[in-house]
């Protein structure tokens, strides 16, 4: 059985735990007394009438000390302690015999089995609890080493694990990692290291970092290190490149990256260390690389320049050479022509049949040759307007223009003609008005049966204008799409379509010389829409 005793504590006394006693004896009278007695202890006191009680209590308690009568039956007090001492968890636990004989047999006998001491009846209460109070102190102060021990052990257990995981790191690291004391003694490296400067990890340990890196050097700062803000050792131990060198007396280029560790011991310096050979040679052939590419590019602007000058000196002769001969050409065609016109007047009808045919071919002939001299003309002459022909021009007037020239073709074949308004841009007035005169005579030219359509518009893209001209004609294969735009592509003959082949590769030049690009989309059966940019005129 247990009994507990409690009293009053003044307020703010810290807490303890409570420790057991067991109290055995075969008188309960005697319990009753040792129970009044240690009650003022505040512990948990367990009582046991006979020593076989007591074992029973022993299997499944720790006591911080045990009173143990000496006279009892069935197992006497000397016999309990006996096998109490047989138990291991309880071998250590305090006896002390309580008896009414003092006898030196006894005394003896009960230090023999494990006794700490003995106490005669009838037992003065002061000394009673003195004693027990002591080693109720000792039993807590055990259990606080236990309880400290077991938190220093989980503690080691965590600095191992720790290390361990640090190691771990350090050997995983890809660069060679020195640590080192503030003097520059090495105190731990990886097996990076090892490889990278040719020692073994005994031969680097307590030898100083400037063997590997002679230029490293902070004694200004390794005295008073510890009083340093972390930001203001980094400015001291700023990271580099250095040369180091190996034991074999070969030196190659390094990048260094330092940092600060704290310790009991004081404190150390990690240096990550970073064999940049490589990249030393790769920057150097890079270098020598741009160098050459420097070298090839003035090579070839110079080349570039000379080839500019002697393109533009040679278009400007054919140029000439086109202006030169169309001119000259159209003399004698226009004889041909007129004599041929004369031919046909004077002698229709009396030189036979087939002399009117042949007429009729020379003067058609002269005509269309004619009219193709003119176009080359006209296509050599637009480079020849320069740029101070290009003011702000309103694309509706240019269109005005083109639509008044072609007013009785338009008249002629029915056409409908729709337009949005047109924005103003900078640009040839004269060039964009013949751009808009042939992009809307060749869909005149290229009509289906249906009464010819042509609906004009624009949208605005970024920095530039899109203009387009769609109409309902013919179309054409996608696969002719840029083939059109070269001087003198058909894809039709003279017979099926009017036209030289000429007006498209115009409409091409002109976009080009605005600084912008022509293009169709369209479709056989299908209908066509022309569309050329031209840059719009910045606002700012």
């Amino acid at each position: 059985m247990t009994a507990t005793a409690a009293r009053e504590e003044p307020a703010g006394t810290p807490h303890k735990s409570r420790v057991k006693i067991l109290l055995v004896d075969d008188s309960p009278e005697n319990l009753v007394s040792l129970e009044a007695v240690l009650a003022v202890l505040d512990e948990e006191l367990v009582l046991a009438r006979s020593g076989t009680e007591a074992l029973r209590h022993l299997l499944t308690n720790d006591f911080a000390a045990i009173l143990l009568d000496v006279k009892m039956p069935d197992l006497d007090g000397f016999e309990t302690a006996e096998l109490i001492r047989t138990r291991l968890r309880s071998r250590q636990t305090p006896i002390l015999f309580l008896t009414g004989y003092k006898n030196e047999e006894q005394l003896f006998r009960g230090y023999d089995l494990g006794a700490v001491d003995f106490l005669f009846k009838p037992i003065v209460p002061e000394v009673l609890r003195s004693k027990v109070s002591v080693f109720v102190e000792l039993s807590r102060n055990a259990d606080l080493l236990r309880e400290q021990a077991k938190a220093l052990e989980q503690q080691t257990k965590i600095l191992t694990k720790a290390e361990l995981r640090f190691r771990s790191l350090l050997e995983a690291a890809p660069d060679a990692m020195v640590i080192c004391r503030a003097d520059g003694i090495i105190a731990l490296v990886n097996s990076r290291t090892e490889s990278l400067f040719l020692l073994k990890r005994a031969e680097l340990l307590g030898q100083n970092i400037r063997q590997l890196l002679p230029e490293w050097c902070h004694e200004e700062t390794h005295f008073k290190v510890d009083d340093l803000d972390p930001s203001e050792v980094n400015v001291l131990l700023a990271d580099g490149e250095f040369l180091a060198s190996r034991a074999d007396g070969t030196t190659f280029p390094a990048e260094v990256s330092v940092s600060l560790l704290r310790s009991e011991e004081g404190p150390l310096i990690t240096s990550s260390i970073r064999d940049i050979s490589e990249r030393r040679k790769a920057e150097l052939a890079r270098q020598a690389a741009e160098a050459q590419i420097r070298e090839l590019n003035a090579h070839l602007e110079e080349r570039v320049l000379e080839r500019t000058e002697d393109l533009l000196r040679s278009n400007d002769e054919l140029a000439q050479f086109a202006y030169v001969a169309s001119h000259d050409l159209q003399e004698p065609l226009r004889t041909v022509s007129i004599y041929s016109q004369l031919l046909a007047k004077r002698y229709s009808g009396q030189l036979g049949p087939d002399a009117n045919e042949f007429i009729a071919y020379i003067t058609e002939s002269a005509s269309r040759m004619e009219n193709l001299i003119r176009d080359l003309l006209d296509f050599s002459k637009l480079d020849s307007r320069g740029s101070d022909h290009f003011v702000k021009t309103s694309c509706d007037s240019a269109l005005d223009d083109a639509l008044g020239d072609l007013h009785v073709r338009i008249q002629e074949t029915g056409a409908v003609i729709t337009r949005d308004p047109l924005p103003s841009v900078f640009g040839d007035s004269v060039q964009l008005s013949r751009l808009f005169q042939n992009l809307i005579m060749n869909s005149i030219n290229y009509r289906s049966a249906a009464t010819p359509t042509i609906d004009i518009s624009c949208a605005r893209q970024e920095d530039h204008w899109v203009i387009s001209v769609r109409d309902n004609g013919i179309g054409l294969e996608p696969e002719y799409a840029d083939k059109i735009f070269g001087i003198f592509r058909r894809l039709h003959t003279r017979s099926e379509r009017s036209g030289n082949g000429m007006g498209l590769a115009i409409c091409k030049k002109i976009a080009t010389r605005h600084g912008g690009r022509i293009w169709v989309e369209s479709k056989l059966g299908e209908g066509a829409t022309f569309r050329f940019t031209v840059r719009a005129i910045s606002e700012s």
